[in-house]
């Protein structure tokens, strides 16, 4: 996994960049699997503040781009503290590659069962069977 970390408006501290390497890893747990097989993952993660002259608000903002196989995975947010955006950046993508991970299952599963219903000749799309 190819981490690239980039600070706007802001110096990436040493403590910033361990928050963010250990945050992107627990993503790297999903992404293990494709890794093993030879995929490459690539993450740019960018934090920084929205502007230098604003004092309260959401000033800071945390973007992560992460490419698997040509599968992109994207989240932003803004916040008012910058480990709390870091922390949704985090949530909102292991949602995204869970639900796209959840999704590729279901449909091999829905495929499988198909094509067992055809062999069985249950099915009335049976290329084999039908008329």
């Amino acid at each position: 996994m190819q981490i690239n970390l980039l600070g706007k408006n802001m110096e990436v501290t040493e403590a910033i960049k361990d928050y963010v390497i250990k945050r992107v890893t627990n993503l790297g747990k999903l992404l293990s699997g494709i890794e093993e097989k030879g995929g490459e993952v690539n993450v740019a993660f960018e934090v920084g503040k929205s502007t230098n002259h604003h004092k309260s608000g959401s000033v800071f903002h945390a973007d992560c781009l992460i490419n698997v196989k040509g599968e992109k995975f994207y989240s932003s947010a803004d916040e008012e503290d910058l480990y709390r955006a870091i922390d949704v950046v985090k949530d909102n993508l292991f949602r995204e590659i869970e639900k796209n991970k959840n999704r590729k299952q279901t449909l091999f599963k829905r495929g499988a069962a198909k094509i067992k219903r055809m062999m069985k000749g249950l099915s009335d799309r049976n290329p084999f069977t039908s008329k």
